[in-house]
């Protein structure tokens, strides 16, 4: 998936010859915190809202002083890990796409961003998940693939999330069955360590605490 795929065409940019109390609205409209800036098809950059509320004189039409450029958009042609990293960046809550020769495309927002996502991770798709716990240098998605597919089951989707300062790596998966318990008992016999499981075969009060805890652990 690349950026100009995920595009909102809906989102007007703003013109030189609209005011900073213009852009406000704007942002509030959309509720965001930043907002394009175009001139002639052309993209100028980005006016910050904490900023313009920080003027004195909100009337004032937007001035080139007010604009950011480097790192607060992106080409049509990356992808999205580059559109991931950009947002955690730079903490955008819009996103916008120019082409080769800096035209404004159109922007992606964070609600659009989210909904792809949420369809890639497969949110949406009912299912069980499985948090594993390994070492880098053991972690084999064959291996893991091999387990659960001999349960008859399918993979939906692998995240991985490793430490700044750790050797080990977290494994989430999450599968096409709900009921998984098969699958813990094939990972116990092969060794692995489940941090932690959600599916039907555990009580509510255990998910809620599974689930707690691996929120907890992905914030450190």
């Amino acid at each position: 998936m690349i950026a100009r795929q995920l595009i909102q065409e809906e989102v007007l940019p703003l013109l030189f010859t609209e005011t900073v109390s213009q852009a406000l609205v704007r942002m509030d409209d959309y509720k965001v915190s930043h907002f394009p800036v175009v001139d002639q098809g052309f993209f100028q950059g980005v006016v910050v809202e904490k900023e313009l509320l920080g003027l004195a004189d909100i009337s004032q039409p937007i001035s080139p002083e007010l604009i950011h450029y480097e790192d607060f958009y992106i080409n049509d042609d990356q992808i999205v890990y580059d559109l991931l990293a950009l947002v955690n960046k730079q903490k955008l809550s819009i996103i916008p796409v120019i082409d080769a020769e800096n035209h404004y495309l159109g922007c992606i927002t964070i609600s659009s961003l989210l909904g792809f996502l949420a369809h890639s991770l497969s949110a949406d798709s009912p299912g069980g998940v499985i948090v594993l716990e390994v070492s880098e240098v053991d972690y084999s998605l064959t291996e893991i693939a091999n387990i659960i597919e001999s349960n008859n089951a399918k993979i939906l989707n692998v995240l991985l999330v490793s430490g700044f300062d750790s050797t080990r790596l977290t494994v989430i998966i999450k599968v096409n069955l709900i009921n998984i318990s098969f699958i813990l008992r094939t990972f116990d016999r092969y060794k692995y360590n489940v941090w932690a499981s959600f599916g039907e075969d555990i009580g509510q009060e255990d998910m809620k605490e599974n689930y707690d805890s691996l929120m907890n652990y992905l914030k450190m």
